[in-house]
């Protein structure tokens, strides 16, 4: 049915969270093997550990946190990633809108993708604005005590071109998000709990005519979904893909 839906729509775009990245290894935020185990080995939770508060406060943990967390350069796109990728080289699928940090769409193939909060694979100087990889941050050389990364040119600090709890969203790409979903009749909602905000609030705008979730768990949105499939998105997406051919 999904696949039936897909090709008969006109302008489909997905919506992800977490989940579209657990099969990649890449851990889910509040599982107890995911990021939330954090309290546990930093003492703080992580949406401390990841405020912009403790980043000004204690630079240190914030930057330690991060870099043994946050940063999996090993990761490699999964099914998910990979069908979303062919479904745009397709014209099936108008745009990807994230929550994830990782870059793994962009690293499958996709091209519209609009990272709600932002990307780990992007990093600047506070003061100079100088861009970096991400590689530059974990090399301790580059790093005041070998922790906090310092700009090569100005000596300035170095952070992740992510949205810290407490920081707003960037209003440009809320502002595609939005275009996106309002213009979409088919949106597939992927991988998240739709417990975050405000990017979950984004799903108010959307007026087509066909909405999917696909998550392993219930969403409070499963009642308003025309399909509702509890299973690995990857798994579900691939199904999709092949059912096309």
């Amino acid at each position: 049915m999904l696949a039936d839906l897909i090709l008969h729509s006109k302008s489909a775009v997905f919506f992800g969270g977490a989940g579209v990245s657990t099969e990649s290894g890449i851990p889910d935020f509040r599982s107890e093997s995911g990021l939330y185990a954090a309290r546990r080995l930093y003492g703080y939770p992580p949406e401390e550990l990841l405020s912009h508060h403790l980043f000004k406060q204690k630079p240190e943990l914030f930057f330690r946190y991060y870099k043994e967390n946050l940063i999996a350069l090993d990761a490699k796109p999964n099914a998910a990633h990979k069908a979303l990728a062919q479904l745009e080289k397709r014209d099936l699928l108008h745009a990807v809108i994230t929550q994830n940090i990782d870059g793994l769409h962009q690293a499958a193939g996709s091209k519209n993708v609009l990272e709600l909060h932002g990307s780990n694979r992007r990093q600047y100087c506070m003061d100079c604005g100088a861009k970096y990889e991400p590689e530059y941050i974990l090399n301790p050389a580059n790093c005041s005590d070998g922790v906090i990364p310092v700009c090569k040119r100005c000596k300035g600090i170095v952070r992740p071109d992510v949205v810290l709890y407490e920081e707003g969203l960037d209003e440009t790409v809320v502002a595609a998000a939005i275009h996106a979903i309002a213009s979409a009749d088919l949106l597939i909602v992927g991988g998240t709990s739709l417990a975050v905000y405000p990017a979950a609030g984004l799903l108010r705008y959307f007026r087509g005519e066909n909405l999917v979730l696909i998550n392993k768990t219930e969403t409070a949105y499963d009642g308003a979904a025309q399909l509702c499939i509890h299973d690995a998105i990857g798994k579900v997406m691939g199904e999709a893909i092949k059912a096309m051919e």
